[in-house]
C-alpha cells in the first residue's frame, strides 16, 4: 500500500494501492465518492519520486491542499486535501515509496510556462475529438460485417444530432 486518504472527520480509510488514481463521482474512477457536489473526474493522485501530488481535472468545485485551492500541487504526508468540501488527511511515508533526496518540485508539471494561462487557471476545457465514422454508424445499429465491408455506409444525411459525444 502506497498510503491512505484518511476522512478528516472520522469514517473509514481509502487506500492508495496504484501510483495513480482518478477520483470523482463516475463508477469508472478508481476512487469514487459518490457526492453531488464531487465532479465525474474530479482530480487525479499521482505518485512522483515517492511525493504524491493532486492534480485537479477541471472539476467544478475544486481541490484543496491544506485550504489553498489548486490545480497540480504536492501533497507532503499529513496534509488536509479536500475534493469540494470533502476532506481528508493524506498518510504516506515518502522513503517507502522511493522518495531519496531532496523534496521534489511543489507541482508535478513544474513547466508552469509550457501551459497558457487559461490551463494554469484550470479554466480552458479540452476540445474531444469527433467519433469516428464507424462509430457513428455503430450507435445507428450497423453490424460489424457491415462496417467492415463498408456496406450501409452512407454519411450524406449525418448532423451534428446524429452524433453522441462523452463528457
Amino acid at each position: 500500500m502506497l498510503g491512505v486518504l484518511e476522512p478528516y472527520r472520522g469514517g473509514d480509510e481509502i487506500p492508495l494501492r496504484k501510483e495513480e488514481l482518478i477520483i470523482g463521482r463516475s463508477e469508472k474512477c478508481d476512487i469514487v465518492l459518490r457526492f453531488s457536489n464531487i465532479s465525474s473526474k474530479h482530480c487525479k493522485l499521482v505518485l512522483s519520486r515517492g511525493y504524491w501530488y493532486v492534480v485537479d481535472l477541471g472539476s467544478t468545485n475544486g481541490t484543496t491542499v491544506n485550504g489553498l485551492r489548486t490545480q497540480d500541487r504536492r501533497v507532503d504526508p499529513d496534509d488536509r486535501v479536500a475534493f469540494a468540501k470533502h476532506e481528508f488527511i493524506l498518510r504516506y511515508d515518502p522513503v517507502k515509496n522511493g522518495a531519496q533526496g531532496e523534496v521534489p518540485p511543489e507541482a508535478l508539471d513544474a513547466n508552469i510556462f509550457g501551459k497558457s494561462l487559461l490551463e494554469r487557471a484550470g479554466v480552458s476545457k479540452s476540445v474531444q475529438a469527433a467519433p469516428k465514422t464507424w462509430e457513428v454508424q455503430r450507435q445507428k445499429g450497423a453490424t460489424l460485417e457491415e462496417l467492415e465491408s463498408g456496406q450501409g455506409a452512407d454519411y450524406s444525411n449525418l448532423t451534428l444530432d446524429d452524433l453522441e459525444f462523452d463528457e
